[in-house]
């Protein structure tokens, strides 16, 4: 990995104050943003959640889930359900620190955990949890023909800000999107403008 890519993130995020949410009537959960190197491109990877989880199912997404009672913080959290999803080691994951948590229109508090991975990795998929790993190039996201938003969007009858990039056949949407959106704003002074 490109040593600046890296300390230029982790600079930016030691030199902002981190928007956090604690409150009691959310769902506490973190995620991993795993970026990784690929042919010379810098890549995000997500996962295509399975048909048979409990929630978002089929959806696209980080790794990541719920916190445990036993998870001393949110980063031990994340790494601990990259590793359960898709078999990445913890000691493979070079953590750089975190995006401002996100609450959704579901009741969930998210942690975004930034880190690096190594490219190639030997995935160990958890077929009950993930359907697919997704590789998207980050140029592929800056791209904002790939992108659409809704300022008045309804979703199960609440206002919300939509937003989505596409991929292929993938759509990134809701809060996996907003995730991405403020990691681009914040790595690649990225900002979308209809």
């Amino acid at each position: 990995m490109n040593k600046n890519i890296k300390y230029k993130i982790i600079n930016l995020l030691n030199n902002r104050k981190r928007t956090v949410i604690n409150r009691s009537d959310c769902i506490s959960a973190a995620v991993l943003i795993p970026i990784f190197l690929k042919e010379n491109e810098y890549h995000l990877l997500f996962t295509k959640r399975s048909t048979t989880v409990e929630t978002h199912k089929g959806q696209i997404s980080f790794p990541g889930g719920v916190k445990d009672k036993k998870d001393n913080s949110f980063e031990e959290t994340a790494l601990r359900e990259s590793y359960e999803e898709l078999g990445i080691i913890k000691k493979d994951i070079d953590v750089l620190g975190a995006l401002d948590d996100v609450i959704t229109v579901t009741g969930y508090c998210i942690f975004p955990l930034i880190g690096i991975i190594p490219y190639p990795y030997d995935f160990k998929i958890n077929k009950t949890e993930v359907d697919e790993i997704i590789e998207v190039p980050v140029n592929v996201l800056l791209d904002k023909k790939n992108y659409r938003e809704d300022k008045n969007y309804i979703y199960k009858g609440i206002p919300c800000h939509y937003c989505c990039f596409r991929y292929g056949k993938h759509d990134i949407w809701g809060t996996t999107a907003g995730i991405v959106k403020n990691f681009l704003s914040l790595v690649y002074d990225w900002n979308y403008e209809e």
